[in-house]
């Protein structure tokens, strides 16, 4: 949680017991426009540093986050409400994070083909865009963060980033630091604090070439709409509606594990976490019980002072529409196993049995610890039940039989799909990103970072130099 003072300034508070953490400077749409010319006038130099230079850098950040990890750690749980361990698992991917930008810097290209014309020579390249806007959101700033920053600034590009207002120390603050400390020269990277004010006079910088934004649905729309409209590049992950597939065959109890740590992770307060949960009739009631189990047996509470599993939720406000939403669910005639009611700022973990596509809760992304669980009768209504949905970010297929799971994975429209796993991966090495209301495709991860931040840049020479008839 954060407040601003009359001095400008963006107060960081711990958010179980509002103890101050630190402050930021608030920025303005002036400030964040100066930002945007300082980022653009360092670009140039750092586009013309060795990639082995840029690669030694973001190394050498890596191992200074590690360093600092339990001072990271702390801000993650104070700050944001993980708990240690996913706190602990962040702060290794955002140093992963930084070793992948290390690696892009020094990749060699893929090697494009010659052109037609056998007596021109062309030579084609892929060049860094310039100012790369990175706007961060509360539940992962770390690592989200990180997975722009860094294969931006190792590809050439300077960085404007934005952090959450909730998190403007583990999600901005904290990158300044250790870059700086790294050797990343002045202006390119640049921090700017600030809520969507901020944003959108980033998005709208005349100096931002690129814009990589995590977030709601919501807001990704606007953002699009803004750099389509300036003909800016965006890389836009947005909401999910993620379904978790049980098949028949699969062990129960492994499949309750792994559905209740794929929705009640950080509190389900994850793009990838396991939504809708899609069982076969036949193991409906064992799976939806032995869910249930695990959801109720998970610890609550604060996760800074004792060995919480569930933390806090991100605010007030949040809890009030992760509430309406289980009441409209029940309304509606979903089923109540457990969990369901708000325990000061906890919400418990919830399992909704019984939800059918008629329910608003099966359609609209609740962004928090509620699982919602439907049956299905066979193969091709699961997969019509998984594509009922207008976003596509992730999914996973439970089963003993890999083939088979693969096969109905092929058939799931969206970005990445795990078989004999729930939703919740990530590997800097490879793609991610999803479709429909889940985002523009994918930008991160592997070569699609390389895409994302980059452009083609074609050189041909003619020798000797060519005339023309007129």
């Amino acid at each position: 949680m954060s407040t601003v003072t009359e001095a400008g300034l963006l107060t960081s508070r711990e958010i179980t017991t509002g103890e101050e953490l630190g402050s930021v400077p608030l920025a303005t749409p002036g400030s964040v426009r100066s930002a945007a010319r300082r980022a653009a006038a360092a670009a140039p130099a750092w586009a013309a540093t060795p990639g082995a230079e840029r690669a030694a850098i973001l190394s050498r950040a890596a191992d200074l986050l590690l360093e600092r990890a339990q001072e990271a750690q702390d801000l993650l749980v104070r700050e944001g409400g993980s708990i240690t361990g996913k706190a602990f698992y962040e702060v290794h991917a955002g140093a992963a994070e930084l070793r992948h930008g290390a690696e892009l810097a020094t990749a060699p290209a893929p090697a494009h083909g010659p052109g037609s014309d056998p007596g021109r020579d062309s030579e084609v390249r892929r060049l860094p865009l310039g100012v790369v806007g990175v706007i961060v959101p509360w539940n992962f700033p770390l690592l989200l963060g990180m997975r722009s920053v860094a294969p931006a600034l190792g590809l050439g590009n300077s960085v404007l980033l934005k952090p959450d207002p909730h998190t403007p120390l583990s999600g901005g603050r904290l990158f300044a630091e250790v870059l700086a400390e790294a050797g990343l020269p002045e202006g390119v990277l640049e921090v700017v604090y600030g809520d969507a004010e901020a944003g959108a006079a980033l998005v709208e910088a005349p100096g931002v070439a690129m814009v990589s934004f995590t977030g709601s649905t919501e807001v990704g729309r606007e953002i699009g709409a803004t750099a389509g409209r300036l003909l800016k590049r965006v890389v836009l992950e947005l909401g999910g509606q993620n379904a978790f597939v049980v098949l028949p065959d699969a062990d129960i109890e492994a499949a309750a594990s792994a559905g209740s740590w794929g929705s009640f992770l950080h509190q389900g307060q994850i793009c990838m976490a396991a939504r809708r949960h899609l069982v076969h009739q036949d193991v409906y009631e064992a799976y939806t019980d032995a869910l249930a189990r695990h959801a109720a047996a998970l610890r609550i509470g604060d996760p800074y002072r004792t060995d919480a599993q569930i933390g806090p939720v991100i605010d007030r406000g949040q809890l009030t529409r992760i509430a309406s939403a289980v009441e409209d669910a029940v309304a509606q005639g979903a089923r109540l196993v457990t969990g369901g009611r708000v325990q000061g700022r906890y919400f418990p973990p919830t399992v909704l049995a019984d939800v059918t596509p008629k329910m608003s809760v099966f359609h609209t992304e609740v962004f928090g610890p509620v699982a919602c669980v439907t049956p299905f009768a066979d193969e091709a209504e699961a997969v019509e039940l998984a594509n009922t949905s207008d976003y596509g970010l992730t999914a996973a297929v439970y089963t003993c039989d890999a083939d088979r799971g693969r096969a109905l994975a092929a058939e799931l429209r969206c970005g990445v799909v795990h078989v004999g796993d729930q939703p919740v991966h990530h590997d800097p090495r490879l793609p991610f990103g999803g479709v429909g209301a889940s985002g523009n495709s994918s930008g991160f991860g592997g070569e699609a970072a390389r895409e994302a931040f980059t452009r083609w840049h074609t050189l041909t020479t003619s020798t000797p130099a060519r005339s023309y008839p007129f």
